[in-house]
């Protein structure tokens, strides 16, 4: 049940921010085994002038910074295999494995209030977060 929030410096036509949003996920559902249909993720587009990135990067214009807030509970192991494996996803997209950002919360499930109000620790989500 992570929710996701990508943040770029370039447009992208729609076809490919889907897939850029896609690429994110299936990462998140290959690393910490979220089902398919737990999709929670945005997108924001930012001029580049309000979106500063390290100076040093050889192309700017492709600065992605990923925020992932999740569940508490995922190995060490399984958060390496995230950050490997997003960073793979994206390569296809032109952008270079030292212009990618990835910042994990996590939080404890009752600091959750979803499914109509419920605190994340009450509800059977569906998977495993321990993995």
């Amino acid at each position: 049940m992570p929710s996701i929030l990508i943040e770029v410096r370039k447009r992208y036509p729609h076809e490919e921010e889907i897939a850029l949003m896609e690429a994110v996920h299936a990462a998140l559902r290959e690393a910490f085994r979220i089902l398919s249909h737990d999709k929670n993720i945005r997108l924001i587009v930012h001029e580049p002038h309000r979106f500063a990135c390290p100076p040093d990067r050889e192309k700017p214009e492709f600065y992605t910074h990923i925020s992932i807030d999740a569940f508490a509970g995922r190995s060490l192991e399984a958060k390496r295999n995230l950050y490997r494996t997003i960073v793979k996803n994206l390569e296809p997209f032109g952008i270079p494995k030292n212009h990618i950002k990835i910042l994990l919360r996590e939080i404890p499930r009752e600091n959750w209030g979803i499914r109509g109000g419920q605190a994340g620790c009450d509800v059977d989500l569906g998977f495993d977060v321990e993995v």
